[in-house]
């Protein structure tokens, strides 16, 4: 963009090029909405209601997130004035997806760069009437840095909610900060501070002192949050709320943001799983995962209450939440398996003979062209081959960490006689259970089912 002179712009021409971008942008042309507001790129440099109008149309949402944070830095670039960056500072939150509650920290300079400068004028104008709008912006930029700055994040917030103790919204944000970081007992005081301040009950308040208080483990709070807002719960397992909500997804997190530290700043490995859902923000894994992210199958969950996308199932749509916490590690015992089956599901199917929640969970399946000759004899070397298909399945079998191997071993083989027509390999399950010898035969199996 050129840094030329430009013509000056009135304020009504200013305020319709700011109403057309933002329309434009909000139907769907983010793209046409960038090309509107060229007229006030070039005007902002010199004109501060250019630049707060830009700043207004990043707030609504009208940019694609990369473009908006390039306007942005042009702003910041441009303007030294506590006012302007301020509400710049608030307006970070545009170009981050604030669902995406477990992403890394933002690669985009403008963020940083926001941090820096707020915290010199907020240091600057220390105990001054103007600390409070530069404490909006930098707690603000603060808290969209992952766990990079959490201490000035911290400090923005509580430092707001003492210079006007009234001011619910103060309260609010200081709330919403701790739920995404952990703290779940200070969540729910801010929280409660904020719902006292309020003239009426309001739903963000409300779910995130929920969240806070699931979270906190303090199940009478959780329990009289979600009766208020007209959820049909009680007291339910592992001492908090439960009611009959359909299953959902979450995407689980090796690292969730409210688990991690700023030397390791970043979600890790992730996978998307089911869960029984017991309340608006816990719940089972009842997904077998593939990787190791330190939670799995079994254990409980705390996740947050906006959902980062929706799969579609037919005609119904399934919310996936991101992962916030892990409230219960259950210890759960697995073991890996390979077999054969003649239909689909025929060996997850199986789980219905099992005791308690076991599962045998299917992560693939699939049809193979094996020697019939090795799968008989898999040591002998032989001249010929005789081929046959399989159609193999592999997966991972998950069993409470009371149910002993044996007595899991013995239910799966009864399970497949029963059944007929299906095979089942696990020779890990098999050492566990102390069978050695068939823990060979499995493991041979279980090989050719899994190279083949």
């Amino acid at each position: 963009m050129s840094n030329g002179p430009s013509a000056v712009l009135s304020s009504d021409e200013i305020a319709a090029i700011a109403r057309d971008a933002a329309a434009e942008g909000q139907a769907g042309g983010k793209q046409a909405a960038w090309q509107k507001i060229q007229p006030l790129r070039k005007a902002q440099r010199h004109q501060p209601e250019a630049a707060m109008a830009l700043l207004w149309i990043v707030d609504e949402r009208s940019l694609a997130r990369e473009e908006a944070a390039n306007l942005l830095s042009e702003v910041a670039d441009a303007h030294d004035d506590i006012g302007t960056l301020s509400a710049l500072g608030v307006r970070l939150e545009a170009v981050r997806d604030i669902d995406d509650l477990n992403a890394p920290p933002p690669e985009h300079p403008i963020f940083q760069t926001m941090v820096e400068k707020l915290g010199h004028l907020a240091r600057l104008h220390d105990g001054k009437p103007e600390q409070e709008q530069i404490l909006r912006g930098l707690a603000t930029a603060a808290r969209m840095m992952a766990r990079q700055s959490d201490a000035i994040a911290e400090h923005s917030l509580r430092k707001l909610t003492e210079i006007d103790p009234q001011r619910s919204a103060y309260h609010y944000n200081l709330g919403l900060f701790y739920k995404t970081r952990g703290k779940f007992a200070e969540g729910v005081a801010a929280n409660r501070a904020a719902a006292s301040l309020s003239q009426e009950v309001v739903d963000s308040i409300e779910w995130n002192l929920g969240i806070c208080a699931t979270g906190a483990g303090n199940a009478e709070i959780a329990l009289a949050v979600w009766k208020r807002i007209g959820q049909k719960i009680g007291p339910g397992r592992f001492g908090l709320p439960e009611g009959g909500y359909p299953a959902c997804k979450v995407r689980l997190a090796e690292r969730p943001l409210a688990e991690r530290t700023a030397d390791s700043d970043d979600p890790g490995k992730e996978e998307t799983v089911w869960i029984e859902r017991l309340s608006p923000c816990h719940g089972i894994i009842r997904s077998v995962l593939y990787g190791n992210l330190g939670v799995d199958y079994g254990d409980v969950i705390l996740m947050d209450g906006a959902p980062i996308t929706h799969h579609t199932y037919g005609d119904e749509q399934i919310p996936v939440f991101p992962h916030l916490a892990t409230l219960l590690r259950r210890n759960y015992q697995f073991f890996d398996f390979a077999g054969t089956q003649e239909t689909a599901r025929q060996l997850a199917d199986l789980s219905e003979e099992l005791d308690g929640d076991a599962v045998i969970y299917s992560h693939s399946e699939s049809f193979k062209i094996m020697c019939a000759n090795c799968w008989r004899n898999p040591d002998i070397d032989h001249a010929d081959h005789e081929t046959m298909e399989k159609h193999v399945v592999t997966g991972r079998i998950a069993a409470p960490p009371d149910l002993a191997p044996a007595r899991l071993l013995d239910l799966i083989d009864k399970a497949v006689e029963k059944r007929g027509a299906c095979q089942l390999y696990a020779p890990d399950l098999c050492r566990a259970a102390g069978q050695p010898a068939r823990e060979q035969i499995d493991r041979r199996r279980f090989a050719l089912l899994i190279d083949n």
